[in-house]
């Protein structure tokens, strides 16, 4: 089969999985489902990228080793962080929104097919890394993106630990906190996120496969404009007293030395 087709059953496969997603969020009245299956979707995505192309290397088995377990970090942490606390606040507000009578069609086409397209669109870079996976052997930019999901795997593991540690102290709620790798960047986790995602696009450049990188660059600029930074920073800067000279003095995304 061709690139082109193995992407587009692809987009059937995460479509299906959406759709499955979605029913179990009506029978359990919880949207926010589909966050804890936003690791665990790419990893499922992958597996079928290394099934559906030709041959098995080095290259192919690195890459599904690393998604997996990012992918499978990503969903268990957020699913420890969240099962048992309810439906997210931004899909309570969209529920009494639209009303329980619209929301649930509502919901399929504003959260379940909109991440599903973002996860297929995102996920190239791991199929220009399978397809052509077996062609080349590893050079130095499989190297490369290898030492960057290494790093960004680092930044956003440990940063959500940080965090988690900071929030079960009582006498911390309301506080920035800025110690650790949050003293150099204001979103480790989310600078980690960026960095993995750029490997995978590096590695996938290194087997040949040049525009589905361009998954990559999706990837950070949603984290950068969209769900992410800019996001939560508006948020962060009228509940917590703090931040705002937190941001004066620390790097919003890329690590660097806080200023005096």
């Amino acid at each position: 089969m061709t690139f082109f087709q193995i992407y587009f059953q692809a987009l059937l496969v995460i479509l299906g999985m959406m759709s499955l997603l979605w029913i179990i969020s009506i029978i359990i009245k919880n949207v926010s489902i589909v966050d804890l299956f936003w690791g665990f979707g790419f990893a499922i995505a992958n597996v079928f990228y290394f099934i559906s192309t030709k041959g098995v290397g080095p290259r192919k088995i690195i890459v599904l080793i690393l998604v997996t377990v990012w992918g499978l970090r990503l969903s268990g942490y957020l699913s420890w962080r969240n099962i048992g606390k309810g439906e997210d606040f931004r899909y309570r507000q969209f529920r009494s929104r639209y009303g329980e009578d619209r929301y649930w069609w509502i919901s399929f086409f504003q959260t379940f097919l909109l991440q599903g397209l973002l996860m297929w669109l995102i996920s190239a870079p791991l199929l220009g890394a399978n397809f052509s996976g077996t062609e080349k052997s590893l050079g130095i930019l499989d190297f490369a993106g290898i030492f960057l999901w290494i790093t960004g795997f680092i930044f956003e593991t440990f940063g959500d630990c940080q965090l988690a540690r900071f929030k079960t102290v009582p006498s911390n709620k309301g506080k920035v906190l800025s110690t650790g790798l949050w003293r150099y960047t204001r979103h480790p986790n989310y600078f980690g996120d960026s960095a993995v995602w750029w490997g995978y696009g590096l590695i996938s450049i290194s087997a040949g496969s040049f525009f589905p990188a361009l998954g990559s660059i999706l990837m950070t600029a949603l984290i950068i404009k969209v769900s992410g930074v800019t996001l939560l920073e508006k948020t962060l800067a009228d509940k917590k007293p703090g931040y705002r000279n937190y941001i004066e003095t620390t790097s919003a995304f890329f690590p660097w030395f806080p200023k005096k």
